[in-house]
């Protein structure tokens, strides 16, 4: 895995989540990634899946007009191909 990020749920738990893989759908490095993330530049909203989707959480980072979505499980693991709306859609 590449540089990993914690996402901070509500109730304190941590998904580890590739940043390099979400800094590079986002059309930048990681550092930056990692610099506007810190900055709060680039927003994020984890929403936890319940009934069927248990255990499962969805996951946007937005930056500018562009969106990265995952579908993950409690250990990070993508059960979805990652899903991208670029800057100009």
């Amino acid at each position: 895995m590449g540089d990993s990020i914690p996402i901070t749920l509500q109730s304190r738990e941590t998904i580890p989540i590739d940043g390099s893989l979400v800094a590079q759908a986002l059309g930048m490095d990681s550092a930056t990634f990692r610099r506007l993330l810190d900055q709060g530049r680039i927003k994020t909203l984890c929403e936890r899946g319940t009934d069927e989707d248990e255990g499962m959480f969805r996951i946007s980072f937005y930056h500018n007009a562009a969106r990265v979505r995952l579908i993950v499980d409690q250990q990070g693991v993508s059960r979805q191909p990652m899903e991208i709306r670029p800057n100009n859609a």
